[in-house]
């Protein structure tokens, strides 16, 4: 995997350095004295489903990353382009510069960041970005929740075993963001006849569930793990219950489960 990302990626700025012990290839632009580290296990886990694509989309993300870190990023006037992200709790509250992102927390599983909107990439906010010009918390918060519930959510419906799921995956790179957007959810729940669940497996993906017997916390769980591994920014396996506004995350266990 290594000397594929290597063949693909190989460019007079860029300098990688493979650890051995965790696995893991440095990719650095010496231009820019910034870099991106990537983990192969997971790349490989992708490989095995996707083949050549895995590794495609691994040097796009590569490319994208370092194109967005040339750019001069102003927040002001760029008010429409701010979303909010989700992203797992052990994801890094740092930039690879040391820079502390802007995020709030979401539930257990999930935090919630925010990110400017560059076209085909983007650039999460960090404090100093905030500080610079002059921006509070509260207003960066509000204007990423008014452009998220803003977006389309075109739906599409699978029926299993008696359960109805429904999948939210424009690949605007805000799928599992629209998670955060309580009229959605709301609307859903009034049309549900069993249990509604939600989960956000990863970054370009939203699942709902109206799940009407046991059958259906199984397939739903085994929908999370496959997105989960193979997602481009895997958020978590754990879905979640909504009621009142609340989530309640569900362990599925042979057949059973438990808030």
């Amino acid at each position: 995997m290594k000397r594929l990302i290597e063949e693909k990626i190989a460019r007079e700025n860029l300098n990688l350095a493979y650890d051995n012990e965790k696995k893991e290839l440095r990719v650095v632009d010496s231009k820019l004295e910034k870099g991106i580290t990537l983990s192969l296990p997971k790349i490989v886990a992708k490989y095995k489903d996707k083949n050549e694509a895995a590794v495609d989309e691994v040097v796009y993300t590569v490319e994208e990353t370092f194109k967005a870190m040339k750019m001069n990023v102003e927040l002001t006037g760029k008010e429409k382009n701010i979303f909010p992200v989700i992203r797992s709790t052990s994801f890094p509250t740092e930039s690879a510069e040391g820079r502390a992102l802007v995020y709030e927390e979401h539930t257990a599983e999930t935090r919630i960041y925010f990110a400017l909107d560059l076209g085909n990439s983007y650039r999460l906010i960090d404090e100093k970005m905030m500080i610079e010009e002059k921006w509070d918390a509260s207003k960066l918060k509000q204007m990423a929740s008014f452009n998220v519930r803003s977006l389309k959510s075109p739906m599409k419906k699978d029926s299993v075993a008696g359960n109805d799921f429904y999948f939210i995956n424009t690949k605007d790179g805000y799928d599992a963001s629209r998670i955060l957007n309580r009229t959605l959810l709301n609307d859903f729940h009034e049309e549900v006849t069993g249990d509604m669940a939600v989960a956000v497996p990863h970054q370009d993906v939203l699942i709902l569930a109206d799940l009407k017997n046991e059958k259906g916390y199984d397939i739903l769980g085994q929908m999370c793990m496959h997105f989960f591994t193979n997602g481009k920014i895997p958020i978590t396996v754990m879905p979640f219950l909504y009621e009142n506004g609340d989530f309640e995350p569900i362990f599925v266990f042979a057949s059973k489960r438990s808030k």
